[in-house]
């Protein structure tokens, strides 16, 4: 039996955190946790470090790590705060793979901060690639950092092109849902509320996450994502809808074959082969039955009906800091669409407005890329009575 990896779980109480801490229970002697980050889930993580013991808890919120500290007491455990608390777990010396399952642009410092240290990052933080994946690549080949994904879509990718020569490789097909509104007519989409946008029809995902399901945003940071990871051109990536989410992704040759991962829609599924890589452990669930499906269905993708696509194929071929101010305005209307503030076709039309305001640079460093967020971010604040309904 091998020793067991040492985990550090990177946004522990978000959607793809408690999924890898079940993914870790199936397994108790295969893995370890050996710290817990969060950013003010003071209470959950509380409960997390009893059951796990871990030797480090960072909680980014003074107030919630001072709680921590108080009720914990006895545990063992390290608690650490502040603005460098998320980086701290990540660059733990005795952590094998650090989730990286952080929601937004907050995980970005973390996750270049453990690929500067050679790190191996099971990433399903998918903004720190968009904004940043020019570096975060370039920095993993410098320090043998590997990046292990955790998106069903660039996990499937990952696995199709092991032991492919890439010069035998066209081009890369993400598959996507459609989101909750896949069915609605296009005239409608300006009534949908939050609670509508967030009834997934087959994932189990955080808020902002399902959001950009249904604005179709996800796919097209998926694209920039999958660019980055697989060294891609940007015309080698496409997308095409398929509801039933068990095509996850399809890399087609230059020979005309066609090879497809499947799988059930099942986030844990990614996470677990992140987790095990080379090696693959077993579920106790069955794979997809396929004979019980009956069918699959694919069909292409409207990038009028669905502009977000469109807009992050932009920010792309812009490069630099364009796909960071492209998520950065992402992040803010997503925000206030859950909070009732805007219409969710806006969402699109201002991350439109942001990109065409936008002065697009180098973006040669983290430190210019988190600036263009807090720039594009400040510049939609000010100027939110505009869009407020």
């Amino acid at each position: 039996m091998p020793e067991a990896r040492r985990i550090a779980v990177i946004g522990s109480t978000g959607s793809i955190g408690l999924q890898t801490l079940e993914v870790i229970d199936a397994f108790p002697d295969r893995f370890r946790v050996v710290a817990l980050a969060c950013q003010r889930s003071v209470d959950a993580v509380i409960s997390q470090a009893r059951k796990y013991r871990p030797s480090v808890i960072a909680i980014s919120d003074p107030d919630a790590a001072d709680r921590a500290s108080g009720e914990l007491t006895g545990l063992g455990a390290r608690v650490i705060t502040g603005p460098d608390a998320l980086v701290e777990c990540a660059t733990l010396a005795e952590a094998d793979v650090i989730v990286a399952a952080a929601t937004g642009i907050a995980g970005l410092r973390p996750v270049w901060e453990a690929v500067r240290a050679g790190k191996t990052v099971a990433l399903a933080n998918k903004e720190s690639i968009v904004a940043a994946g020019h570096l975060i690549v370039r920095e993993a080949a410098r320090s043998g950092a590997q990046l292990l994904p955790v998106d069903s879509e660039h996990s499937a990718i990952f696995q199709l092109l092991l032991g492919q020569d890439r010069s035998g490789v066209g081009r890369v097909v993400l598959t996507a849902s459609g989101g909750a509104f896949r069915d609605l007519p296009e005239e409608q989409l300006g009534g949908v509320t939050p609670e509508q946008a967030l009834a997934h029809p087959t994932w189990k995902m955080g808020p902002k996450v399902t959001v950009d399901s249904a604005t179709l945003m996800n796919k097209g940071l998926e694209i920039i994502e999958a660019r980055w990871l697989f060294g891609l051109a940007p015309e080698q990536v496409s997308v095409m809808l398929h509801p039933e989410s068990i095509v996850h992704s399809l890399v087609e040759l230059i020979d005309g074959s066609v090879l497809a991962q499947l799988a059930r829609p099942d986030m844990r599924l990614p996470i677990q082969f992140a987790l095990s890589y080379p090696e693959r452990l077993p579920r106790p669930e069955p794979p997809a039955d396929l004979a019980a499906l009956g069918a699959l269905h694919f069909s292409a993708l409207s990038e009028r009906q669905w502009p977000c696509v469109r807009l992050a194929k932009q920010a792309l071929a812009a490069g630099g800091t364009a796909p960071a101010a492209l998520n950065a305005a992402d992040e803010v209307a997503v925000s206030w669409f859950l909070s009732g503030r805007i219409r969710f076709t806006e969402i699109a039309l201002i991350v439109e407005q942001a990109l065409g305001r936008h002065d697009v640079r180098a973006g040669e460093s983290i430190e210019e890329l988190l600036e263009v967020d807090r720039e594009v971010r400040g510049s939609l604040r000010r100027n939110e009575g505009a869009w407020s309904t």
